[in-house]
């Protein structure tokens, strides 16, 4: 399967401090690379995709556990465990808690 167009790219590039303006780049396959390449914004989705699968099911038994609670309600507070944990940017996730919501159906 291949990483989604809505799939966000990660433009930003590492600080380096110091007087002089900086570029922070790395040497892949002879050539100098800024930002993320292709194959790093697909494992990033794959994780993602694997992470909004899993979250289905636990999603589920919070609602359940919370039936007087709405559905963003419920969102909400996977969001904020998911913000805790770190895990990905905050691009990502709100790329993750969209697709978790298409995956409910809610």
């Amino acid at each position: 399967m291949t990483t989604p167009d809505d799939f966000p790219w990660n433009k930003k590039s590492p600080l380096l401090s110091g007087s002089q303006p900086k570029l922070s780049g790395r040497l892949i396959d002879g050539k100098f690379v800024v930002g993320q390449t292709a194959a790093e914004r697909d494992e990033r989705w794959d994780m993602c995709e694997d992470l909004a699968q899993q979250l289905v099911q636990k999603t589920l038994q919070d609602a359940e556990k919370n039936p007087e609670n709405p559905h963003d309600v419920t969102l909400r507070r996977m969001r904020r465990a998911l913000v805790k944990k770190d895990w990905v940017s905050t691009e990502e996730l709100d790329w993750l808690m969209q697709r978790l919501r298409v995956l409910l159906g809610w």
